[in-house]
């Protein structure tokens, strides 16, 4: 027996506008079997998230850097 879904989820590579990502959702949307479809905002948590994931990379980067 297989494994039964109830869903995904969809991450866009980047932030992008609403209007932008529109036709995305519409697409989705259309797709058989699709219930519905959520937006989801980007907030201010997002962004320092995303920098603080660059900043460590970076620290593991340079790390690296000076063992070699």
């Amino acid at each position: 027996m297989t494994t039964r879904l109830k869903g995904v989820t969809v991450a866009f590579e980047s932030d992008i506008h609403e209007d932008d990502a529109e036709w995305i959702i519409n697409a989705i949307r259309m797709i058989k079997g699709v219930a519905g479809v959520a937006e989801i905002e980007s907030s201010d948590d997002d962004y320092i998230n995303r920098e603080q994931i660059r900043r460590e990379i970076r620290r593991k980067i340079y790390a690296l850097a000076k063992e070699i």
